[in-house]
């Protein structure tokens, strides 16, 4: 086919692995760096390209966190979380599953009800007046230990917002092993919340192993070293146990060294359910739909393919059956209709 991306910006989408904070855009980020003039992140839009250039992954959380810094009130997170759904809708994404890290914010001194209704807040005016749902994933910020974990599960269960749906582990890998978060992921999954670890995008892949078996898995975010272990590549497959897959974010962070190289193409011939997400869009000069424009060159997708390729997302998701059934005949809607229009 010839540039897929007229058809993938039209197309209606669902994004499961994608965080709160890195999805600020370069202007919302400047506005919020102007308000608080105390941090040594740059006010100037065009001045952030720089800023957001990764030596490696080490580097890319020391970036990550210095933004976390700057939503510092319950006014800041609104604005954020709305600003991010705006985003969202202006790409047809219908439906986001938005990682959410509430330690970084309660820890640095956000009350805990006022986060919970600046992002509920934002989260009811998403869907009244832009047409996108979201629905949250608090994570524990690995780097943070087992007080965070502790504090994150502790948010989850005891004021639980509305739009929550799922427990996550991000940070670093390295030196992070995932067993020892089992009694968090284990409180969390006894109160009906899904889990959803990251694993296995800077290690190999036992830390999938590690996060299928102590953290009771139902998604992965990342997995890109799965392709490593057959047996793990078979398991996923039989399964159903989605990758949450970040191709520009993998490059971003040097977990894969070239895109050419990305082990998408193995996931989706042995059979894994692949989802495509942006992960944190801006700071990786990305969006989702150039992500999926860069899995339907790797995998050599028409429009059929691509839409199968969202509609992945859709079965992975923890949308409601209903409203999966809505969006998966939208997008075969989309499509058909797409592929009848003169001159296809």
């Amino acid at each position: 086919m010839t540039d897929p991306r007229s058809f993938i910006a039209g197309l209606p989408k669902a994004e499961l692995h994608v965080h709160h904070v890195g999805s600020a855009s370069p202007r919302i980020v400047a506005e919020l760096a102007a308000h608080h003039p105390d941090s040594k992140v740059p006010t100037d839009p065009e001045a952030l390209a720089d800023y957001f250039t990764f030596t490696d992954f080490a580097h890319f959380i020391e970036v990550y966190l210095s933004v976390v810094d700057l939503v510092r009130t319950p006014e800041d997170v609104r604005l954020l979380t709305f600003e991010v759904a705006r985003d969202m809708a202006r790409q047809n994404i219908r439906y986001a599953e938005l990682t959410v890290t509430p330690y970084s914010s309660t820890r640095r001194g956000i009350p805990e009800a006022g986060f919970m209704e600046a992002i509920e807040d934002a989260r009811k005016a998403a869907e009244a007046e832009l047409g996108v749902v979201l629905r949250w994933c608090f994570d524990i910020p690995g780097e943070a230990g087992l007080q965070a974990a502790e504090e994150t599960a502790r948010l989850a269960v005891e004021h639980r917002p509305e739009g929550l749906v799922s427990f996550g582990l991000g940070g670093p890998e390295i030196g992070v092993e995932r067993p020892q978060f089992k009694p968090y992921f284990d409180r969390a999954i006894a109160e009906g919340l899904h889990s959803v670890p990251h694993a296995g995008e800077t290690t190999g892949p036992q830390t999938v192993w590690d996060a299928l078996i102590s953290l009771r898995a139902e998604r992965i975010g990342h997995g890109t070293s799965s392709v490593r272990d057959p047996r793990l590549l078979e398991h996923l497959a039989e399964h159903r146990i989605a990758l949450e897959v970040c191709p520009t974010s993998n490059i971003a962070t040097r977990a894969v060294t070239d895109i050419e190289l990305h082990p998408i193409r193995e996931m989706v011939a042995a059979g894994v359910l692949v989802t495509v997400n942006s992960d944190d869009p801006p700071m990786f000069g990305t969006d989702l739909n150039n992500e999926y424009a860069v899995a339907a060159r790797l995998l050599e997708l028409d429009e059929r393919g691509i839409a199968d390729l969202a509609k992945n997302a859709v079965e992975a998701s923890f949308l409601d059956p209903a409203g999966k059934r809505r969006l998966a005949e939208e997008i075969d809607t989309y499509t058909a209709n797409w592929l009848r229009a003169p001159g296809r």
